[in-house]
């Protein structure tokens, strides 16, 4: 058994079968070669009678250097009657990938409505578990939070702001939980400076986009009624049959179904009813649907209806915004337009919020027929009457 030198370990072919090579300079250090070249350190040793073998990790990651000095610790722990290949698996039990999975079923599924769980799910999985899936989660360093968030903020500063915010609430419950002694995530900041969107469209503008999206079916008729009823894009694209009474002319959206946790109803001007009447019934459960469910892959349908349109630099949220705008132009009162967003801050925030119960359903109405009637102007050439209302 000859003493493995660093050019040897580089040099060694692999062979049909696994080998493992012994290190004549501490023994009980091997390295594992295998069929495909993938090559590894591991120690062996023995713990109450049994034969235990602890992973050190893959090579060049680890040279060889460095695996004797962690070799070496292996070995002494396991002269003083501890198990090392067992304390890793105590550790593995609380690693990162272990603790976000228990995160998730123990918070964000009691925690968070379905759209947020999904988004959380998603970003911890691409943007933690990806990196440090196998670590213990106490040993993730803050140096390591902060370069992820920092690459993170050079591409997309808003998604670095995202992720921030759900590894900060992740490293959060585990403190709570005692998984750790404390976050690395405390005492950094959000990673970007995120300026809030103004942008509303133009009249020209709201023509151009109607006009695309009549060329493009069931898409085409959600930016429509996303147009109309100024509501959140999730809260439309998921609408399902059972929310809507055409009869009745109304969208009752559930608590769980709202950003703000709070049942909605959304008045149809009768534009919107004619748009939602003649969509095809291509799902029994969905309204907005190609067969297979709710519509998905907006990125992909926005940059067709920006090609057909020309308007530039406008999101399918800047169309809540707009909406919003327009009545407020028409002469509909705040209070109103907020009922009609369904926002609870504002004119309803604190204790007028506790003690408002008027639920301005008639007041909702009227605004957004109003709306409609002016979009419908808009869409067909006619000149936009500016008819002002005063709605409480």
């Amino acid at each position: 058994m000859a003493k493995l030198t660093s050019k040897a370990v580089e040099n060694i072919k692999p062979i049909a079968t696994r080998q493992e090579i012994p290190d004549a300079l501490l023994p009980g250090l091997y390295l594992i070669v295998q069929p495909s070249g993938a090559r590894s350190w591991a120690v062996r040793y023995r713990h109450n009678g049994k034969p235990r073998k602890h992973t050190l990790g893959p090579f060049p990651t680890i040279d060889l250097k460095t695996a004797r000095a962690l070799g070496t610790k292996v070995l002494r722990a396991a002269a003083e009657g501890r198990d090392p290949a067992g304390e890793r698996q105590e550790q593995m039990a609380n690693s990162v990938a272990e603790v976000v999975a228990q995160f998730l079923a123990k918070y964000g599924q009691r925690k968070y409505r379905p759209r947020t769980f999904y988004e959380a799910e998603r970003q911890l999985r691409l943007y933690v578990v990806s990196r440090w899936g196998n670590r213990p989660i106490a040993a993730v360093t803050r140096a390591e939070v902060r370069d992820m968030l920092d690459k993170l903020t050079d591409d997309t500063p808003a998604l670095a702001n995202r992720v921030y915010s759900v590894t900060r609430k992740l490293f959060g419950w585990a403190v709570e939980q005692d998984i750790i002694p404390a976050s690395p995530l405390i005492g950094l900041k959000a990673p970007a400076e995120e300026k809030s969107r103004d942008k509303t469209l133009t009249d020209q503008e709201l023509r151009a986009v109607w006009r695309a999206a009549g060329q493009m079916g069931v898409y085409g008729a959600l930016v429509k009624v996303l147009i109309l009823s100024g509501q959140r894009r999730g809260e439309i694209a998921n609408l399902t049959w059972d929310e809507i009474d055409l009869d009745k002319q109304l969208i009752s959206l559930p608590r769980e179904r709202v950003k703000n946790n709070r049942a909605h109803e959304v008045p149809l001007s009768p534009q919107a009813v004619a748009l939602i009447e003649a969509l095809p019934r291509n799902n029994e459960r969905h309204v907005f649907s190609l067969g297979g469910g709710p519509l998905n892959g907006f990125g992909k349908w926005k940059e067709q209806i920006d090609k057909l349109c020309g308007v530039e630099g406008w999101t399918l949220h800047d169309l809540r915004r707009t909406a919003a705008s327009g009545m407020a132009r028409l002469g509909v009162n705040l209070p109103v337009i907020e009922k009609v967003l369904n926002h609870v801050s504002g004119s309803f925030a604190g204790v007028v919020g506790i003690y408002q119960r008027h639920d301005f359903a008639g007041e909702k109405r009227k605004a957004l027929e109003l709306w409609g009637a002016h979009v419908a102007a808009i869409v067909s050439d006619k000149p936009a009457k500016a008819k002002v209302v005063k709605l409480r």
